[in-house]
């Protein structure tokens, strides 16, 4: 990826995918009402901790507790920065 960011220890850069703009029914929800995304796709790794390995890679889709991680933005795009242990499963 294009992104300049090397996350340290075990923590991972994840890019948000966009938040549901149509309920399974097909009702269209309104910005207003979005709920924050919980799933992304992994953009970058940290080296991991002294006696742990990293189990997600680079290119994994995931999913993360809705209030997990910082938000940071560069060049336009929305991340978050979070550690390992708030992933919640790989999709």
């Amino acid at each position: 990826m294009g992104v300049n960011i090397k996350p340290l220890s075990d923590r991972v850069l994840i890019e948000p995918m966009a938040a549901e703009t149509k309920t399974a029914s097909g009702l269209y929800i309104p910005d207003t009402a979005k709920e924050k995304p919980q799933r992304g796709k992994v953009i970058a790794v940290g080296s991991g901790k002294k006696d742990h390995d990293m189990t997600v890679k680079e290119g994994d889709t995931v999913l993360y507790g809705k209030y997990s991680g910082t938000e940071l933005k560069l060049e336009g795009t929305d991340y978050l920065i979070m550690r390992e242990e708030d992933i919640l499963a790989i999709v």
